[in-house]
């Protein structure tokens, strides 16, 4: 692995062990203020909301000066969002918190941009996103250890932990993170209104069917993401340790998936519109087992769930990235993270609304809106062939 690819994998993987720590635990902390599922899944949104304004300006200014700026910017942002976060004494805190870390989040797709901008072909550029599948893997596996860990010390311990890594990250990334993107577009425009680059987008028609697509799946996602703990905890039983074994599990389900069976079996025996394709329609199929209170049905659906999230995530981003070219990069990706974002805002929402009546709603929504992606693909299927 080329030192530049190895450095910018370091980087991303503190962010993300952060991540790992703080989903599992996040429901139960918000609940110690003694909110209801709606309130927790506003916190969801109202980071999105955030995100969305910004993805795309920080993704097309990363094409304009540079991403190593733009990612160290990002990840400091994360850090003092998440140190606001840790301190709060009332809810309003809380989600100022989120709002400084949705203001710059342009971790993800920035760092996605760095992997691709120094991939040498088309199968490395989608290897490379494996990648950051691998690692978000990786820290699934060792976040909800740690997360579980502290929070039974402190409920704010792991917030603050998860700042001090970040805040590590930061002054790593400016000693040692190079810059990929060896040519800038310095006469590139910059828009300051979040519309605008989703207009231009739409009218280019081979990206506008994978943004729609990806906006279902971001419905999906967050939707699932934001009341999972809490569907475990109310069906189930489970505490909060159980949840972060079954976290963790899902974290080695991602990294074999992305580090090996992406490479020497995904690749090599499917092309990728099809893994992109069919992805939807696996994933919409495991959220339908995850509706039966079985443990058999949730661990087969969960399996099936991770495989098929894991999978769709990296042939999305990848063929975006192909299209877009390497000027036009950082801002697609952006866009990506901003469709993410806007889904992700009514996502937590309409899931904690569907909770509060009734625990396996959300599933059945979730798993309409990946199928709407699959059909949404699959109505393009002329436009998306190899």
């Amino acid at each position: 692995m080329q030192k530049e690819k190895i450095i910018i994998v370091l980087t991303v993987l503190i962010d993300v062990l952060g991540l790992g720590i703080i989903v599992p635990v996040l429901p139960f902390y918000v609940e110690s203020f003694g909110t209801s599922a709606i309130t927790l899944t506003m916190l969801f949104s109202v980071y999105a909301l955030f995100s969305f304004v910004s993805g795309p300006f920080l993704g097309a200014l990363s094409d304009r000066i540079g991403r190593r700026p733009i990612l160290i910017a990002s990840i400091f942002s994360t850090a003092v969002g998440w140190f606001v976060f840790a301190s709060a004494h009332a809810i309003w805190v809380l989600f100022l918190g989120r709002i400084i870390d949705g203001l710059a989040a342009g971790n993800l797709p920035i760092a996605q941009s760095c992997l691709v901008d120094i991939a040498r072909n088309d199968k490395e550029r989608t290897t490379n996103l494996g990648i950051i599948g691998s690692i978000f893997g990786i820290g699934f596996i060792i976040g909800p250890a740690i997360g579980g860990t502290l929070s039974s010390i402190w409920h704010p311990l792991p917030f603050f932990f998860v700042g001090g890594l970040a805040t590590g990250n930061v002054i790593g990334a400016m000693l040692f993170l190079p810059e990929s993107l060896k040519r800038t577009d310095k006469e590139k425009k910059m828009a300051l209104n979040p519309f605008r680059p989703l207009i231009s987008a739409a009218r280019d028609k081979l990206l506008r069917s994978r943004y729609v697509a990806w906006f279902f799946f971001g419905l999906s996602f967050s939707g699932l993401q934001s009341v999972f703990a809490l569907y475990m905890g109310n069906v189930f039983g489970f505490n909060v340790a159980m949840v972060g074994t079954i976290y963790t599990c899902m974290g080695i389900g991602i990294f074999l998936n992305q580090t090996f069976l992406l490479r020497f079996f995904w690749l090599r025996f499917f092309r990728e519109s099809t893994l992109e394709l069919w992805s939807f329609l696996a994933n919409a199929m495991g959220l339908m087992l995850l509706m039966v209170p079985s443990r058999f049905f949730l661990v087969f659906g969960i399996v099936l769930h991770v495989f098929s999230q894991s999978l769709l995530r990296v042939t999305v981003a990848s063929r975006v990235a192909g299209i877009a070219g390497q000027l036009r990069r950082g801002e697609a990706l952006g866009i990506m993270s901003s469709v993410l974002s806007a889904a992700m805002i009514a996502g937590p929402l309409l899931a904690g609304s569907l909770f509060d009546i009734m625990p396996f709603l959300p599933f059945a929504a979730c798993s309409l809106a990946l199928v709407s992606g699959f059909l949404t693909m699959k109505f393009y299927s002329s436009k998306i062939a190899e």
